[in-house]
Parts: C-alpha cells; sequence; structure tokens
C-alpha cells in the first residue's frame, strides 16, 4: 500500500527554559510495508533544508528520521535506549545522544497521528527536550 498524504509536523524544542515551536505541511508518501509504515518528504526552504529528503520509519516501539541530500542525517527514537546518532547540518556534522522518554504511535494505513518526546545530548552534555506530533491525512 502505497498513498500520498499531507502531513503536518508540529515541534517543540526547549534549551534552558527557552522554548521554540515550529510547524511544518508538507505532502508527501505512506507506505505500509511487514514492520509498520514509512513516511517520504522533501525539505523546503522553510525548513532549511531544502534540497533533501525525509523518511520517517515508524514501528511500534521506534522512530527513524534519516535524512539525504543536501543535509544527511540520522535519529534514532527508540522506546528504552539511548542511540548516538550522526547529525549533519549546514554548519557540520556531529554526534548527538537520543534518549526517548514517549512514543505514542496510532498511524493505520488512514492515516493517524504519532507523538515522540525524547532529550538530545552532546557529550553526555543535554542539548534540548524535544516534543514533535507527526499528522498524517489523505490528500485531497
Amino acid at each position: 500500500m502505497t498513498k500520498k498524504v499531507s502531513i503536518t509536523i508540529d515541534s517543540t524544542q526547549t534549551v534552558d527554559g527557552e522554548s521554540d515551536k515550529t510547524e511544518l505541511f508538507t505532502v508527501g508518501i505512506l507506505e505500509a510495508d511487514a514492520d509498520g509504515y514509512k513516511l517520504c518528504y522533501d525539505e523546503s526552504e522553510a525548513t532549511g533544508f531544502e534540497g533533501s529528503s525525509v523518511t520517517v520509519k515508524l514501528l511500534p516501539d521506534s522512530v527513524t528520521v534519516m535524512r539525504t541530500g543536501k543535509a544527511v542525517s540520522t535519529l534514532i527514537i527508540e522506546r528504552g535506549k539511548k542511540h548516538h546518532c550522526h547529525y549533519g547540518t549546514e554548519f557540520g556534522d556531529f554526534l548527538i545522544g537520543v534518549n526517548t522518554d514517549e512514543i505514542k504511535n496510532n498511524l493505520t494505513e488512514n492515516g493517524g497521528e504519532v507523538y515522540l518526546k525524547y532529550t538530545l545530548d552532546i557529550n553526555s552534555s543535554l542539548m534540548s527536550e524535544n516534543e514533535m506530533r507527526i499528522n498524517v491525512k489523505e490528500y485531497n
């Protein structure tokens, strides 16, 4: 099953008590496979990663976000585990730690929502606390 979908991503990043909220609206592809779902979409100028593509692999206990193209990165958000992930930006690449607090995934082939709450660290020093809601609807 593969279908065109509307994707809304609401993110809140908190650094030193200061929160920054962003919202992204885009169109992409939702694909089901034996393990779960995959969302694919292209980045835009609004995100600062124009020329990159994103694939979000959604499994029951983990979410992997892979960016390819202009910027290359992989974030593994998995319940109960800490991952060290490569993160590429226009300013350079670095290794970050990802600790997951919560994953709620009610995505089906008809759409749904995924909620993620996690922290990022560099050299074991807290960089940010993050919350993300990914809402997927059939494209009209």
